[in-house]
């Protein structure tokens, strides 16, 4: 685990939030007025806590995770940010080279977007009409709605860019996607999501945390049958799924 691992970990997204700004619950979300922008009339401020995430969306356009909202928040670069949210849940910051600093968060990026796609499966799986044909495989095979959750078991629905508009909603960009694993670049730069009609079968860490996803073809003639996420800085296919 990394240092900026244990810190959030240890932190609540929404009670730093709620220093600055009056949230309100909503679903899973929280809600409240941006504090980065002039509004008072418009809630645009998101925050997920499952994922530690937050997104503002009116005037501002951006998002990312309790780090950048402190670091937007109080003017501070990322180390400084760092110091602070390490004092407030007591964790002791040995003095560390800055690339390794950089590792530390790029890797911390893009778990925090797979957690958020599969958060987005899940949600298509109960909702999307045309995930009807995952939900009647999994209740042939005697899945219930506890285990699905259990599971965060999901939907990719068949579309080129759906979760790639998704994610960068929540202030995700093209190369930390493209680095988790969860879109396809081709060499003349253009981009498109890995898993498209399957079922998505999150795979976890030993936090329990989803680092990749096993994807089934739901439609006969699609192959492979089994899709894999990719090998990553956060995925080792190895290790995680042979245990070697």
């Amino acid at each position: 685990m990394t240092v900026i691992d244990d810190i959030k970990d240890r932190l609540d997204i929404v009670d730093i939030v709620s220093e600055t700004v009056k949230l309100r619950k909503s679903g899973r979300t929280f809600i409240g007025m941006c504090p980065f922008h002039a509004n008072t009339r418009t809630p645009s401020f998101v925050v997920w806590p499952e994922t530690g995430t937050w997104k503002c969306f009116g005037a501002c356009n951006t998002g990312g995770d309790v780090f950048t909202f402190v670091m937007k928040r109080d003017g501070l670069d990322f180390k400084d940010a760092l110091q602070l949210l390490a004092g407030k849940v007591g964790v002791e910051l040995e003095e560390r080279k800055p690339e390794a600093e950089i590792e530390d968060r790029q890797l911390a990026r893009l778990r925090e977007a797979v957690a958020a796609a599969a958060q987005w499966y899940n949600h298509l799986l109960g909702n999307n009409p045309n995930a009807q044909v995952a939900r009647e495989h999994l209740t042939k095979r005697g899945f219930t709605a506890t285990t699905i959750e259990t599971f965060q078991l999901g939907y990719a629905p068949d579309d080129w860019h759906g979760l790639q508009t998704y994610l960068a909603g929540k202030g995700f960009s093209i190369e930390e996607m493209v680095d988790a694993g969860l879109l396809v670049q081709h060499d003349d730069g253009r981009v498109f999501d890995r898993f498209r009609h399957r079922l998505m079968i999150p795979i976890h860490d030993g936090k329990g945390r989803p680092i990749g996803f096993g994807a089934r073809a739901l439609k006969a003639g699609d192959e492979p049958k089994y899709l894999n996420s990719p090998q990553s800085a956060l995925f080792d296919k190895s290790r995680t799924l042979y245990a070697l």
